[in-house]
């Protein structure tokens, strides 16, 4: 019970920081007119290829996709400000935290699962009758909780790149970046994952983000309620999988650190 409290206890002291480091980047106007425009611009650039092909079912394939990416693609920040940590000298004190290390940067970039929902649900209901793509409202509210989902196993995912980057600091945006885009490319948000070769395809099936967004797609279509559940428990299963492959990615992390001395004050 003691382990349990403290893990608690210092999940929700890394959330708070967290979210204060959420307000200390945006205002509600930076965030509406600046960070929401852009991210509304994106989605809007790639659902104009479908229009510029005159064909309505792209169009929504886009939409819905790219609108869905952008939990994934914000999500995916995670990598750069967890290796931030190194870079500001606090990575010491949040191993010393009487918790696993794991717990700690779980907590420390909630942030961006709350920006990321945020703007991928403006997006998805938005967007879709500005560009000509009905969506029924009440399976578009309902995809909601489905796209909370995803973002969770992307985290994780990029939680375990980010574990990864922290050994490598000059290439920690090279590597966010290359996992946020390889989500782009391969698990069906700008075209079907069934149009890579059948290697490509076993490594889409092992990405966040694959499931979720073909669960999401099956739900706006109507497809029935076991269908949807059965593609969102394989994207549960695949987010459990990253998340033990992330615990175990920054114990040997901090296991190696202690060892050669390599977790240090500075970046």
């Amino acid at each position: 019970m003691t382990v349990l409290r403290n893990n608690a206890r210092v999940l929700r002291y890394a959330f708070t920081s967290a979210m204060a480091d959420m307000r200390a980047t945006y205002t509600w106007k930076s965030w509406t007119f600046a960070w929401l425009a852009r991210i509304l611009c994106q989605v809007t650039l790639f659902a104009l290829i479908g229009k510029l092909l005159g064909s309505p079912e792209q169009v929504e394939y886009l939409v819905v996709g790219n609108s869905v990416f952008i939990v994934a693609d914000i999500v995916m920040m995670v990598c750069a400000t967890t290796a931030w940590e190194r870079l500001a000298g606090t990575l010491p004190l949040l191993v010393s935290c009487p918790s696993t290390p794991f717990v700690v940067f779980a907590g420390r970039s909630v942030q961006w699962l709350v920006d990321g929902l945020a703007c991928s649900t403006v997006s998805l209901l938005l967007l879709a009758p500005v560009l000509g793509v009905s969506l029924p409202l009440g399976a578009a509210l309902t995809a909601v909780p489905m796209i909370a989902v995803i973002s969770v196993s992307v985290y994780f995912f990029g939680l375990t790149l980010a574990g990864l980057a922290l050994r490598v600091m000059k290439a920690r945006n090279l590597v966010g970046r290359l996992g946020s885009i390889g989500l782009m490319v391969l698990t069906g948000v700008q075209v079907p994952v069934t149009f890579w070769p059948v290697p490509v395809q076993y490594m889409s099936n092992v990405l966040p983000l694959t499931h979720g967004l073909h669960a999401v797609r099956e739900h706006l279509h109507g497809a029935p309620l076991p269908r949807v559940l059965a593609l969102l428990s394989l994207e549960v299963a695949v987010g459990t999988a990253w998340t033990v492959i992330a615990f175990f990615t920054y114990r040997r992390l901090v296991n190696s650190g202690r060892h050669d001395g390599t977790i240090e004050f500075g970046g």
